[in-house]
């Protein structure tokens, strides 16, 4: 990967936990954050004393290079943002000033915590499909704005793929949200990989979650694994 490729955008944990509707149970156990990029989940769940790895292509990269490549993209993500400010519900979040308010909030959070996080490895720089953790080391994998959504770029094999991996290391996997990006539309390879998911023995739920940002976006698959 090429960091002239990487659009960073962050997000927290209030954030994360409205995604995928986590419990304060489940924000105890020990979790996998998937393509987690410079999200300030890890950071904010570790000055709380809870226990997350993230994985992602993007902590290759120094802090300075991932701090240099945020202010180049921020404002071709903001302006975007404003250009199809129809697609998006502003309720939570009331205008795209507010929403780089916070984005950029996360990111600084995470690029402060980033260095030590790379010492303690919390953060590594590891990819879906092929992950190194212990099978079953995690009771939950999490994985936003990532599979599905850019599902005109990666492949159905692709998909399918890393989610058996999330299933191997973990015992809940869940993917967020399930459209693809800036269209609204539901992944076309969602009802395939379900099925094949589902032929292959694990269970599957599609739940609605309190966060709806990207309009229509307020779901998230979830699967546990087999046995």
């Amino acid at each position: 990967m090429r960091l002239e490729q990487v659009v960073p955008w962050g997000r927290s944990l209030e954030e994360y936990c409205r995604m995928f509707d986590l419990t304060e149970t489940e924000l105890q156990s020990k979790i996998l954050d998937c393509g987690g990029g410079p999200a300030s989940f890890n950071a904010e769940m570790t000055q709380q004393d809870k226990s997350v790895i993230s994985c992602d292509p993007l902590y290759q990269f120094s802090v300075d290079e991932i701090s240099q490549r945020i202010d180049e993209t921020y404002p071709v993500v903001l302006n975007g943002t404003e250009i199809n400010r129809d697609r998006f519900v502003w309720t939570t979040i009331p205008s795209p000033e507010k929403l780089g308010q916070i984005r950029m909030a996360a990111m600084q959070q995470f690029l402060a915590d980033f260095p030590l996080g790379l010492q303690q490895g919390r953060y590594q720089n590891e990819s879906l499909p092929d992950l190194p953790f212990d099978s079953q080391q995690f009771d939950l994998a999490l994985c936003s704005h990532f599979l599905f959504l850019y599902s005109d770029q990666l492949s159905f094999e692709f998909h399918l793929a890393s989610i058996v991996e999330m299933c191997r290391v973990a015992a809940i996997v869940r993917v967020f949200p399930l459209l693809v990006n800036m269209t609204g539309e539901t992944s076309p390879f969602l009802e395939p990989v379900m099925q094949k998911l589902t032929a292959q023995g694990y269970s599957i739920q599609i739940k609605q979650v309190p966060y709806e940002f990207q309009k229509g976006g307020n779901q998230l698959l979830q699967i546990s694994a087999k046995g």
